[in-house]
């Protein structure tokens, strides 16, 4: 299968080297780290390991292929798609954080979108390499729920990659799953600065639960079935099985990058308003965010 990988940042750059063991893989990112795999291929380490010469390449325009994989940040999406609506692909895949990113990119797309979520930990350490610090799971499907003979086809390629994939029937409910796990998991630790497992216990436990159960209450208004039972376990699952992991928003905050709060705990907020549901702990979290965002110059 040919694959572009549009943002080859950490999962981004995991995916793709380990689909590039199997797989054609373009990945589409930015410099030094392209300029890097370009010249000297791509090392994963860590929990998965491969050395591989995928084709990199910092322009995403005019691509051909079975595939798109998107890892970009949420707030890159409607550029990303822009960029691939110029190129041909039988079907894209979004693997990003937040929600949303699926309809932005059906809105310039003529295939199939298909929605994922990835549990897998990656850090970029240097140009050129990136570290698997969890084994995970990816999951696909359609994004309005419902059978998909495209999510088969890519998950059949991704397994022949050794990547662990299950094909899902209700995606809607996984997506608000994660969006939960996300609320109560990165947004608390980007701003406490502590790494995920300080969340299974104290303080933050409780932050850290009662964001997931707001998401999962406005779910719940928009007719997504998700128990906070549900949520709160996904919470606790994520947190456990990636404890000495940094949250990709703690990392952003880290490099004094923009975050993307707007699509997880903003998008919450807005959704919750739309239903008079009330969700202060996800509000307070996105205004905290935000205004650190502008101290740091990342947002207008």
């Amino acid at each position: 299968m040919d694959v572009v990988v549009f943002g080859a940042g950490s999962l981004g750059s995991l995916v793709g080297g380990l689909l590039a063991q199997e797989h054609d893989v373009t990945l589409v990112g930015r410099d030094p780290h392209v300029a890097a795999v370009a010249e000297s291929g791509l090392v994963v380490d860590g929990d998965r390991s491969a050395t591989v010469a995928p084709t990199a390449a910092t322009d995403g325009t005019g691509l051909t292929a079975d595939l798109a994989v998107l890892a970009v940040k949420a707030f890159d999406t409607e550029a990303a798609a822009r960029d691939l609506a110029t190129g041909e692909y039988e079907a894209a895949l979004s693997l990003q954080n937040g929600m949303g990113n699926e309809e932005r990119l059906a809105r310039h797309l003529d295939c199939p979108v298909l929605a994922g979520t990835a549990t897998y930990g990656a850090v970029l350490r240097e140009p050129g390499r990136v570290e698997c610090t969890g084994v995970g799971e990816i999951t696909l499907g359609h994004r309005e729920g419902g059978d998909s003979a495209s999510a088969v086809r890519v998950a059949r390629a991704f397994r022949r990659a050794d990547l662990d994939v299950t094909v899902s029937d209700d995606m809607p409910r996984r997506l608000w799953e994660k969006l939960a796990v996300n609320a109560g998991i990165n947004a608390v630790t980007a701003l406490s600065r502590v790494e995920n497992g300080a969340l299974l216990s104290g303080p933050a436990n409780d932050l850290a639960r009662s964001a997931a159960c707001e998401a999962a209450r406005v779910a719940r208004r928009r007719n997504v079935f998700l128990p906070d039972r549900a949520a709160l376990d996904a919470v606790a699952d994520v947190a456990t099985a990636t404890a000495d992991n940094e949250s990709s928003m703690y990392q952003d905050v880290q490099d004094g990058r923009r975050t993307e709060v707007d699509a997880v705990n903003g998008y919450v907020v807005d959704r919750a308003s739309e239903h008079d549901v009330d969700v202060p702990v996800n509000r307070t979290l996105a205004a905290l965010l935000r205004a650190w965002e502008r101290g740091q110059g990342v947002r207008e």
